[in-house]
């Protein structure tokens, strides 16, 4: 089965390492992703936690946008895979 993109990266802090994603289908805490762009895989990783306005929450719809705390620096436009 082919990876499904599940988001695009719209902004990264990079003082505190987090990205914030806009959700184009269903992710949750616990799912594998990766980090793409321009065609390269950049870094995969678990999604242990994702914030709305602030709040903490154990999953995202489309539409969402989601603050994410990534392990390594990612670009804006970068998309986001879900590993199967």
């Amino acid at each position: 089965m082919a990876d499904l993109k599940i988001a695009t990266v719209d902004h990264y802090f990079d003082k505190i390492g987090v990205a914030i994603l806009s959700i184009l289908t269903d992710l949750k805490v616990g799912d594998k992703i990766k980090f793409v762009r321009g065609g390269e895989d950049l870094f995969e990783q678990t999604v242990d936690s994702m914030q709305v306005e602030h709040a903490n929450v154990e999953s995202a719809k489309e539409g969402d946008m989601v603050g994410l705390k990534v392990e390594k620096e990612v670009k804006e436009g970068a998309e986001v895979y879900k590993v199967s």
